[in-house]
């Protein structure tokens, strides 16, 4: 999954923003203004940043050495992937979805957008 992919596949979920809150290097998606995936622009390899629920992050740590705790972010909720082939598109996906869903379930029964 290459970054066009990973920010088109973002994007297609509803109520999602694209906002670049650090300056251009880092795309922050959002839903109803919380994050769910960061990704930066300014490393070779392609790497993203997603929430995660803490147990199933250690799972993924420990399984997947291209799964690591998140970078610059709360160690125990958020994972970075490194897309570097280990992990299959849908596997990828499945984190995406995941920390997005993380998010929607946190929101206000008014402010959820399912």
């Amino acid at each position: 999954m290459d970054i066009e992919l990973i920010r088109e596949y973002c994007l297609q979920k509803n109520g999602t923003t694209e906002e670049l809150p650090f300056g251009p290097d880092v795309v922050v998606f959002k839903v109803k203004g919380k994050a769910f995936l960061l990704l930066p622009l300014d490393t070779d390899e392609v790497r993203f940043n997603v929430k995660c629920d803490p147990d199933w992050a250690v799972e993924l740590r420990e399984e997947y050495s291209c799964v690591l705790p998140g970078y610059h972010m709360n160690k125990k909720h958020w994972n970075t992937i490194v897309a570097d082939g280990t992990l299959n598109t849908k596997q990828l996906k499945q984190m995406i979805d995941h920390s997005y869903e993380l998010i929607v379930n946190s929101l206000p029964k008014k402010e959820k957008t399912k």
